[in-house]
């Protein structure tokens, strides 16, 4: 990010790494705490308690949740909700629940399938103009009826609102929010993250009433498309962070553990295998500040520039755990180093909204489609 800004960043993420820290391993970060920080409305506007901010500051968080291994809804509310929500035409239901999600008082969900863009039917392809609403609203007798359903849906199962984006009859891509005991089903998915909580989102004819039902700005199909980059983004995020908490690991671990009378980190392979592990984080590091700098920018290529760093780091994240994992020897295969939750997440992070293969066929598909055509005579050599 900007030097203009790095010292509230530095602060920031000092403040963040020492809240996030409290919890152990794999337990639940208190929710009260995250509320009282003034994390959830960092990138809200200020008009509704926010702090007007943008996804730079929003993105240093998610980073010390990865470093953490945090137990939080925190990405799905801070890095989805919000933004969402700031994506739709202003009504009294969308104001309140945005301010009550800046108030903490709320934990609303977006119901992204979690395979990403490509999971199911007609979202297949990954370009913009291709993406397709995981529901949709049919007609009924007494109104608008919501139909479809959403697998892997982050956060689901501990969500108390959730936002559904749905093709209206009219062709349009709409929020769909219905209200608690509307008649949508969430059934928990378990996945070998046991930091995360993921669920399938039902709905079979749920009642959306006109109130329930939120334009908006612009392009419905474009902001979908967002949220899913976003989504995508937040978890390299997450990746960045838990992939630099696990090279400190070991160097910490080679420094102390001693083997032949010397310490294990003075041996050249271990070495090679720590400086493998920065490189890698080094590299991972300037995608992800990239993608957050495009992302902010609302640039042009900001859906590229998520899914080059969402390729790369959750593919590395997976890489530098399990290299940590093999450095620590015998005692990095214990439930006691508690190096297996960071291996366990990176693996769900590189599936997590779209695998580093569908990310790069994407990017494959828009580098291919930009380069000029070019005339080859037959029988000629390039």
């Amino acid at each position: 990010m900007s030097d203009e800004f790095a010292d509230f960043h530095d602060e920031l993420r000092t403040v963040a790494r020492e809240l996030l820290g409290t919890a152990a391993t794999g337990s639940a970060v208190d929710w009260s705490l995250i509320t009282h920080s003034g994390w959830l409305g960092l990138e809200a506007p200020v008009e509704f308690d926010g702090a007007g901010a943008t996804f730079a500051e929003v993105a240093v968080v998610l980073e010390e949740a990865g470093r953490a291994v945090a137990r939080s809804a925190y990405p799905s509310v801070a890095a989805l909700a919000v933004a969402a929500l700031g994506m739709l035409e202003p009504n009294p239901q969308r104001d309140r629940l945005l301010r009550d999600t800046v108030a903490g008082s709320v934990i609303p969900v977006v119901a992204l399938a979690g395979e990403g863009i490509g999971a199911g039917s007609a979202s297949a392809r990954a370009d913009a103009a291709a993406v397709e609403p995981p529901f949709r609203l049919v007609p009924g007798v007494d109104g608008l009826r919501l139909h479809g359903d959403a697998e892997f849906v982050l956060d689901a199962p501990v969500a108390d609102r959730l936002l559904l984006p749905a093709l209206d009859p009219d062709g349009q891509i709409v929020m769909v929010s219905p209200g608690p005991g509307a008649g949508t089903v969430v059934t928990a998915r378990p996945v070998v993250d046991a930091t995360r909580d993921l669920g399938r989102v039902r709905a079979d004819g749920v009642e959306a009433a006109e109130a329930a039902v939120w334009r908006f700005r612009g392009d419905g199909a474009a902001a979908v498309r967002r949220l899913y980059d976003r989504a995508a983004l937040a978890t390299a995020c997450d990746s960045l962070g838990l992939s630099e908490a696990m090279l400190t690991a070991t160097v910490g671990y080679a420094g102390v553990r001693e083997q032949f009378g010397r310490p294990i980190g003075s041996f050249q392979a271990v070495k090679h295998a720590c400086a493998d592990m920065l490189v890698q984080i080094s590299v991972a590091r300037q995608l992800v500040a990239d993608a957050v700098r495009a992302e902010v920018a609302s640039a042009p290529d900001a859906g590229d520039a998520a899914a080059m760093a969402k390729a790369f780091a959750t593919e590395m994240a997976v890489r530098v755990a399990g290299k940590a994992m093999q450095l620590h020897g015998g005692m990095g295969y214990t439930w006691e180093s508690g190096i297996h939750a960071y291996l366990k997440r990176a693996t769900l992070d590189r599936s997590l909204f779209g695998t580093p293969a569908r990310h790069r066929q994407r990017l494959a598909r828009r580098y291919a489609s930009a380069r000029p055509a070019q005339g080859v005579s037959p029988g000629s050599h390039s």
